[in-house]
């Protein structure tokens, strides 16, 4: 049986517009003016650290830094999942898999502190196979670990298993751990980014191009050819 595991942010589920709100309200009480959208997306994937130096200019280790990231994990937190949605075409490919009887899953670099809760509050915890955190595993993503879990979790093997992701270390992760692999063009990119350079085995620039590509896998169509 194959399985298909899911990046959190910036594929599965567009989180971004509560990062944007979150963001902006920590400038605002830090007496700054707001960010454009667009910058806030594109750096979303890179984590509460990334956020903060867009947003201050700081980089970890300087002094603030610390106790900004701490404050704008906690206005997330406050209101997790108060914006995010699944990326359109989303809904439809769970279902269909959930169909075909494929488990689904989850391998992120967000902690579980944030991610069963916003899985929860969503409707999917309960439809996982599997859901693999940072703090499941001695190694994050781009490392195998969290992946290689995730397919003992679902029993499924990795040459089996495809990860679809929206930043290079997903694409690496998958490959470390001998999956093929889908860059969700639709997600988290920074402007100017040669995603080439992935060498996803597969690209979409929306999630309803996905389904089209398993027609073409041995275990999502039982007896192609």
């Amino acid at each position: 049986m194959g399985c298909v595991l899911f990046d959190l942010d910036g594929t599965l589920l567009d989180t971004a517009p509560d990062f944007i709100k979150v963001l902006n309200r920590l400038l605002e009480e830090q007496q700054r003016p707001p960010l454009d959208d667009a910058p806030i997306r594109a750096t979303v994937s890179n984590g509460a650290r990334a956020l903060v130096s867009l947003g201050f200019g700081l980089t970890e280790g300087e002094p603030g830094f610390e106790p900004l990231r701490e404050r704008l994990l906690t206005l997330y937190e406050e209101r997790l999942g108060e914006f995010t949605r699944p990326f359109d075409g989303i809904d439809p490919l769970l279902s269909t898999l959930e169909a075909r009887g494929i488990p689904w899953g989850v391998v992120t670099n967000k902690p579980s502190r944030y991610t069963l809760p916003l899985l929860e509050k969503l409707g999917y915890r309960s439809r996982c196979a599997t859901v693999v955190c940072p703090d499941q595993v001695s190694h994050s993503k781009p490392h195998p670990e969290p992946m290689l879990l995730a397919c003992q979790q679902a029993a499924c093997i990795p040459a089996r298993t495809v990860y679809i992701g929206d930043h290079e270390r997903d694409i690496k992760a998958g490959h470390n751990a001998g999956m093929p692999t889908i860059a969700a063009l639709y997600g988290y990119l920074e402007a100017g980014l040669d995603w080439r350079r992935w060498r996803a085995t597969h690209q979409v620039n929306h999630a309803s191009e996905i389904l089209q590509w398993f027609e073409a896998l041995d275990w999502y169509c039982p007896g192609h050819n």
